[in-house]
């Protein structure tokens, strides 16, 4: 087993505002509302930059987030590019219930499917032999409960036989879907992502949001085409309640004996524990200590330990570099902020919310490839 150790100081974060924010936040969004065209507003009319209902009720459980998509103008065959960000057909309008097919003949409850041949609960089926439950498969060769790039994210339109070619490398298919949204309890969230044939699935959790008391994560990811090498998962937590009790303590008191943040992530070939325990120092800041503990699995034991012995150093320096520019990242990030209070924190976090990037339209766009977005509002809640 090898174990890495570093501290760092940091900059300490005011609770009061920290948690002034996080309410601030939280009644901004709950106060929202979704557009016919799946643009979200703020109560003062303003969209959230890049957000889009894509499907469901807005801040109901199983809403579908994710950006909208550029506009896109269709070839003059009339048919729109794969990939392009659009939902809809190729060369035919799909059925009720389904996303993108190809052919617009794809089955209710199927999404993408380009000969209309997928079994109703797949997604992205290039050639529609995708299995029920698989979402994304380029070639219909998806297992079950996976998730991958389907025709969504190509850049070339169908070929000869109708069919859409598989997405390049860089093809990116993601969505966030709103599991819980309870202000006073918590906020949970998942998030899906597609990327150069790699599915990530990370689920958040947030508990009471507008005075956060606990956090945590879980990370999963796999290759559909690949086998068990390509699979790891990880799960984190944090516990803010416990975080805030440490850097209370006074500079000669004795560090928290349990780290208040925790994280674990497995693969078949190691396993890997990561822990950040603050104690407060004598002028005020922060000194963060962080552990990474790895262990190999199965026949890597041996292999690690002699390549450990010979790359100890590197190894060791890269830790410190990473732990060293986290620190750095979260003091300047510190430096930025502006400690405002009230009327002054509401209208600044508002401002960010709505912040679009230049020549950039947010609302509108086309047809969003999850079927028709959600109007209700907080009074249809």
């Amino acid at each position: 087993m090898t174990r890495l150790t570093h501290t760092v100081t940091v900059a300490p974060l005011d609770r009061g505002w920290f948690e002034e924010a996080a309410g601030t936040l939280v009644d901004l969004l709950d106060g929202s509302r979704a557009r016919a065209d799946g643009s979200v507003l703020l109560a003062d009319g303003r969209a959230v930059a890049g957000l889009r209902l894509l499907k469901g009720r807005h801040l109901r459980s199983g809403a579908r987030y994710g950006e909208a998509p550029e506009p896109v103008t269709p070839g003059a065959d009339g048919r729109v590019p794969a990939g392009s960000g659009t939902a809809g057909a190729a060369d035919g309008p799909a059925r009720p219930g389904t996303d993108g097919a190809a052919d617009g003949s794809a089955r209710p409850g199927t999404d993408g499917a380009a000969d209309g041949s997928a079994r109703p609960g797949t997604v992205g089926a290039a050639d529609g032999l995708a299995r029920p439950g698989t979402v994304g498969a380029a070639d219909g060769s998806a297992r079950p409960g996976t998730a991958g790039a389907g025709a969504a994210g190509g850049s070339s339109g169908p070929g000869a036989d109708g069919r859409v070619p598989a997405p390049g490398p860089s093809a990116t298919v993601g969505a966030v879907v709103l599991r819980a949204w309870r202000p006073a309890h918590s906020v949970e969230v998942e998030s899906r992502v597609a990327e150069d044939g790699l599915a990530l699935r990370l689920k958040v959790r947030l508990s009471e949001p507008r005075r956060p008391r606990a956090l945590g994560l879980s990370l999963s990811g796999h290759r559909p085409a690949g086998g068990s090498l390509y699979r790891f998962s990880g799960r984190g937590t944090a516990d803010l309640a416990a975080w805030w009790a440490a850097v209370d303590r006074l500079p000669s008191a004795l560090p928290a004996a349990r780290p208040p943040v925790t994280a674990r992530a497995a693969h078949r070939l190691a396993k890997a524990r990561l822990t950040v325990t603050p104690h407060p120092a004598d002028d005020g800041s922060w000194r963060i200590s962080v552990v990474l503990s790895v262990r190999g699995r199965w026949l890597l034991r041996p292999v690690g330990a002699v390549a450990l012995f010979f790359a100890r150093r590197p190894v060791d320096r890269g830790f410190r570099e990473a732990v060293e520019n986290a620190a750095a990242q979260w003091n300047t990030a510190l430096a930025e902020l502006t400690p405002r209070h009230g009327e002054a924190l509401r209208t600044e976090i508002a401002d960010a919310l709505t912040e679009t990037e230049p020549d950039k339209t947010v609302p509108g766009g086309p047809t969003d490839p999850w079927g028709p977005a959600d109007t209700g509002g907080p009074e249809a809640r």
